[in-house]
């Protein structure tokens, strides 16, 4: 293995000391491969049917995808508008999708016979997207990790849990999981991100019987290895100690995230189906208008969305995930700037819509079509024009005199300040339309 120097740090930070390009770039994907593909049951299915190792090897035994191609992944991934790919080296299975020396149980190793992360990542920097990684703190496969109330033989009685764990040395675990993150953060370059996942200790909330956190992993030593590697990366919140961001899971968050009264950088990852892994008889499919809906209002509260993609056994994207991002891509095409350096607006949004703003540019996202008029509190004298960002179509506004009583035909009653747009009575033909607002320079 050639090891490389560690990364030229990135100096372009924002206002909080993040690397700039996080809370620019907004939008990424999220990639969740491994052995669990070829079952399609999900990705924690070694967990859920307690599969023993030697009932697991046959998916190790038969994983082939001859129809993987990381540069159609790349490709995908920056037509949807993504701007940066987090792919799992290591889930909790403990597979390894990389040519680590430290254990034979490696896509290198399979039928396939091929190093899946060094492709990926030069896919990905190829279509000018940023890396990450993701890595699992847990193995299941590994002969030192001791079972506890998340682990496949949970369930095999206190004798037998005992006698498996007879031997076993969380310490030795540890070195294992750090010399493979070293190997990840130095050999193969500038990496942006590094997702960690996860932390369960009893004494934090988690319902686990033997559950592990930061003394387990050696979250401390890990973080600093972490960032003298890759000066100016980004690590997520899941080693049980502070990260970079916080990351929501499969939920909304409806304001900006804060810890201890203190807005924080957030990502909000999110499944189509609620699967991480390729779950070939899971059809509860969000569609394209509910996804960019959740995109757009989490950056208006400040956040990202790491979408997920599971590929399929053979190493593709099946139908419902490639029209997704086909839809996606569709979207962001006319509307990405509404998403792309954009963030929350001091202003406060009418029902049914979100702002997002960049500079003095303000967006309405209208997430329900009103009849002919929306009216936008506290704009009146504020806005200079304003257009649909799909076709850069004029929307024509007025300030209504709130003195006057609109009993028949005319408008009014609507407080001081009010700005009213007046939209075409057809709704634009485009999963979630947008009004661009260009704010007059004192606004």
């Amino acid at each position: 293995m050639t090891i490389t120097a560690p990364a030229q740090p990135q100096t372009a930070t924002d206002a909080t000391g993040l690397p700039a390009w996080f809370t620019h770039d907004r939008f990424g994907m999220f990639i969740h491969w491994g052995l669990y593909a070829l079952p399609a049951r999900h990705e924690w299915i070694k967990n859920r049917e307690y599969i023993t190792e030697d009932a697991y090897q046959k998916y190790f035994d038969h994983f082939d995808p001859d129809l993987f191609d990381a540069a159609d992944w790349a490709r995908r991934a920056r037509e949807a508008g993504m701007k940066y790919v987090v792919l799992t080296t290591k889930h909790h299975e403990g597979f390894c999708l990389w040519d680590t020396a430290l254990t034979d149980y490696k896509s290198t190793n399979t039928r396939f016979g091929r190093d899946i992360v060094r492709e990926f990542v030069d896919a990905v920097r190829a279509e000018g997207l940023k890396v990450g990684f993701y890595h699992s703190l847990i193995d299941w496969h590994h002969p030192d990790f001791t079972i506890d109330g998340h682990h496949p033989r949970r369930n095999d009685g206190d004798a037998e849990i005992a006698r498996l764990n007879e031997g076993r040395d969380m310490a030795r675990y540890r070195e294992y999981l750090h010399g493979q993150v070293e190997e990840l953060l130095t050999d193969y370059g500038q990496i942006d991100y590094l997702f960690y996942d996860f932390s369960y200790r009893e004494d934090d909330h988690h319902d686990v019987w033997g559950g592990k956190g930061r003394d387990d992993w050696g979250s401390e030593e890990l973080l600093a290895l972490t960032r003298r590697l890759q000066p100016g990366i980004i690590v997520n919140d899941r080693l049980d100690i502070p990260g970079d961001i916080v990351t929501p899971e499969q939920y909304q968050p409806d304001k900006p995230m804060e810890l201890d009264g203190v807005q924080v950088p957030w990502e909000a990852c999110q499944t189509l189906n609620g699967s991480w892994g390729y779950d070939r008889d899971n059809m509860n499919v969000k569609s394209v208008d509910l996804l960019v809906r959740m995109l757009a209002d989490g950056v208006s509260n400040n956040g990202n969305m790491l979408l997920n993609i599971g590929p399929t056994g053979r190493g593709e994207f099946d139908g419902v995930s490639r029209a997704t991002l086909d839809g996606m891509g569709t979207w962001m095409h006319q509307h990405g700037r509404s998403v792309y350096g954009a963030g929350p607006s001091s202003f406060v949004a009418p029902p049914n819509t979100v702002y997002t703003q960049r500079g003095n540019r303000l967006y309405l996202h209208l997430f329900a079509w009103p009849f002919e008029h929306v009216h936008l509190a506290g704009l009146a004298g504020k806005v200079e024009y304003a257009q649909l960002l799909n076709d850069a179509s004029e929307i024509a506004f007025r300030s209504i005199d709130p003195s006057v009583r609109a009993i028949t035909t005319g408008l009014g009653g609507q407080p001081a300040g009010t700005l009213t747009l007046t939209l075409p009575i057809q709704r634009p033909d485009v999963a979630l339309p947008v009004v661009e607002l260009f704010l007059e320079d004192d606004a």
